[in-house]
């Protein structure tokens, strides 16, 4: 999707975007083959030709510090195909307590093609191996990550460095398409199954676990991690469907299937 995307340019909107696909502009590619694009004055093609190619450039070395500069937020769902590879799923649990009362996270999971991994305060869990982790990857995937996990994790660790990469939060991709509800209610909604022994488990649960686990239970902690482990893992599935839905909503998909290359001609 972000090969087909031309609203990394300063000056194009949505509305331009589909126009440029309407006309069968859909890829870099064509737009750099075109002497002429819509009513766009020659220098500005020759400054946006120039930046594609740097942004063509970035995504070889898959570079997405390049993107998280340069493609606002809301659309960073966009380099989801291209950086699943390097994506990690984010999800942190937590005392209960926000960290103005001393709150504190519990545990930080990361899910990605390479597993999950756990870090668990009082054994892993610092800042160091927390940044680390974030480093090994370049696209992060949460669910209401923006407005609750990643300023927990900041207020808690505030030297952390985790806004430089582009950031798929799942909460807000689902409102965009009209989809309420939290991560147990999408699980429901698109049929992805826990294991019997999760079924049922929400945040208070984690509380108590984690309570029960300072007391002693070291049965409460695996179990506590299973539950994270399967909200990261999910997240990831969720994620997928995600992508193809907003792909279908902003209309690449109709222009692909539909659409005509006009390479090396003027497109109006």
């Amino acid at each position: 999707m972000i090969k087909n995307t031309f609203i990394l340019l300063d000056g194009i909107g949505e509305k331009r975007e589909r126009r440029l696909w309407r006309q069968g502009v859909l890829t870099w590619e064509d737009f750099f083959n075109c002497v002429e694009v819509l009513d766009i004055e020659w220098e500005k093609k020759k400054n946006y030709d120039e930046f594609l190619r740097r942004a063509y450039d970035a995504l070889l070395c898959k570079d997405c510090y390049f993107f998280a500069r340069n493609l606002k937020k809301r659309e960073h769902w966009r380099l989801f195909e291209e950086f699943i590879s390097e994506a990690v799923c984010l999800d942190i649990e937590t005392s209960g307590l926000t960290p103005e009362k001393g709150g504190y996270v519990t545990v930080v999971g990361l899910y990605s093609v390479n597993g999950y991994k756990a870090l668990v305060k009082g054994e892993n869990l610092t800042e160091e191996t927390l940044q680390e982790a974030i480093n090994e990857h370049k696209f992060l995937i949460t669910f209401y990550g923006t407005i609750f996990d990643i300023p927990f994790l900041k207020k808690e660790f505030p030297n952390l460095k985790i806004e430089h990469i582009p950031h798929f939060d799942l909460f807000f991709a689902g409102k965009r398409l009209g989809i309420q509800g939290g991560l147990k209610k999408l699980e429901t909604m698109f049929l992805i199954e826990r294991e019997d022994e999760l079924k049922g488990l929400n945040g208070y649960d984690a509380v108590r676990l984690w309570k029960a686990y300072l007391n002693g239970s070291i049965d409460s902690l695996e179990r506590l991690i299973s539950y994270n482990k399967a909200d990261t893992e999910n997240l990831f599935h969720i994620g997928k469907i995600f992508y193809d839905m907003l792909r279908t909503q902003v209309g690449i998909e109709e222009f692909i299937n539909n659409g005509k290359y006009r390479s090396s001609q003027k497109v109006s």
